[in-house]
């Protein structure tokens, strides 16, 4: 039986498909199907991080390990999408870069603004599904794994600045991590979080060059 909130979850789900479908189809016209489906992915990105971030953001602690501790049976798929996702936008990045030295002025600003926005909301997707998992861990019994230095328990706020610290530096800042478990989960994310801060990198350099 579904709970609300494997309900409030579907209906993010929903929301976000359905933007991302729409901006896709009303962008493939103009700026072709590489520049229409990127759009429409950072569409669906963007959605689906400021929906869960909306609902999460002013939980306190005990908010937020009921929250961590509900299972969701999409978000295992939920999170393969994002990050297989992810992983093709980079891709249609390089495929819009390449229209851009073709394209008229104008087409070609808003091509770049695309493959920007993209690589950026497709990096927030990752760090915030890292942050649901970090929760997750941590209050999965025996409670722990991450010592932020502070005697009340952690809420996602704090979850949110262990993974966005991962995400941005790729290091642990002023936090331990006790566990085995959630070594191997920020191995991942400091993997895909060089990526994408390289991707960042040379698009940024790329579009300089091309529009300059």
């Amino acid at each position: 039986m579904a709970t609300p909130h494997h309900t409030r979850a579907r209906l993010r789900e929903a929301a976000a498909v359905l933007a991302g479908a729409l901006v896709a189809a009303v962008a493939t016209a103009p700026l072709g199907l590489a520049g229409g489906l990127l759009a429409g992915w950072a569409a669906l990105a963007l959605v689906d991080v400021v929906w869960v971030l909306s609902v999460i953001w002013r939980m306190d602690a005990e908010q937020t390990r009921a929250h961590a501790l509900i299972e969701d049976p999409g978000r295992p798929v939920a999170r393969i999408v994002a990050v297989l996702g992810s992983v093709a936008s980079l891709g249609a990045v390089a495929v819009v870069l390449l229209q851009t030295r073709d394209a008229d002025e104008l087409t070609a600003f808003v091509l770049a603004g695309v493959a920007v926005v993209a690589v950026a909301s497709s990096w927030a997707l990752i760090q915030v599904d890292y942050l649901l998992r970090y929760a997750r861990l941590y209050y999965t019994p025996p409670e722990g794994g991450i010592d932020f230095n502070q005697s009340e328990a952690p809420v996602y706020t704090d979850f949110a600045y262990f993974s966005l610290g991962l995400g941005m530096t790729y290091q642990v800042a002023d936090t331990n991590v006790t566990r085995g478990e959630v070594r191997r989960v920020v191995i991942a994310q400091t993997l895909l979080a060089y990526l994408f801060g390289a991707v960042i990198l040379a698009t940024v350099i790329n579009l300089v060059t091309s529009l300059g």
